[in-house]
Order: C-alpha cells, then structure tokens, then sequence
C-alpha cells in the first residue's frame, strides 16, 4: 500500500493539471460546486492543492509553499486575461486563492505540531 506522502506526491499533479484546465478552459465543464460561487470555487481549489502539497512535501517550508501557490494563483489570472479564451482575470480571485492557501497551511502547521507530525530537521 501506497504511503500517503508518496499518493499526495502523485496526486499533486494531475491535481495541479486539472486545476490549469479548469482555469484556462474556455467553457469548463459544470462542478457540483459552482452554485456556490467562483471565489468558493478558487478557494476550494487552492486549499485542497495546498493541503496535498503539504502532506506530499513535509520537509518544504511552509513559506515556499505559500510562494509557489502564490505563483501559480497569479500565472492562471495572468493567462485569464487572454482575449481568446473568454475568461475574467481577477485579481480578487488571486486574494481567495492565497487566503485559502494561508488558512491551511496555518492550520496544518498547528495540526502538525499538536500530533507530532513535523519532519525531522
């Protein structure tokens, strides 16, 4: 059975690509998701990526974290922004994604700590 740093490893990717196709898709397909709005919808993706960056990559720092989603939360709102592929570039959009990635990482870091579950350094 596969470890679960070695599945969130794997899963980060096709996560990462599907998150990319959603977000550049010029009609993506309907999410049960979505009557909640677009900001849940960022936020929703950005946390999950976050949390699955984490458990698969514990021995990277909680700020590097933060830089590389901070990093491809920008690059999908810049790339939103061309005319051909009917999006919105928001940076609002930008804002929700790093409040989520902010709130589960420091939530994780807690979680981590109370259990013990900090790499070993």
């Amino acid at each position: 059975m596969l470890k679960m740093k070695t599945f969130a490893r794997v899963a980060l990717w096709p996560l990462l690509a599907f998150t990319t196709f959603m977000a550049l898709s010029p009609q993506p397909p309907a999410m049960p998701i979505d009557h909640f709005g677009d900001k849940f919808t960022h936020m929703t993706a950005f946390a999950v990526l976050t949390l699955v960056a984490r458990i698969g990559y514990p021995g990277t720092s909680p700020l590097r974290v933060l830089e590389r989603m901070a990093l491809f939360g920008a690059l999908i709102e810049v790339f939103q922004a061309i005319p051909e592929l009917h999006r919105d570039c928001d940076w609002h959009d930008w804002v929700a994604d790093m409040v989520a990635t902010s709130a589960v990482l420091v939530i994780h870091g807690l979680l981590a700590k109370r259990l013990g579950l900090l790499p070993k350094r």
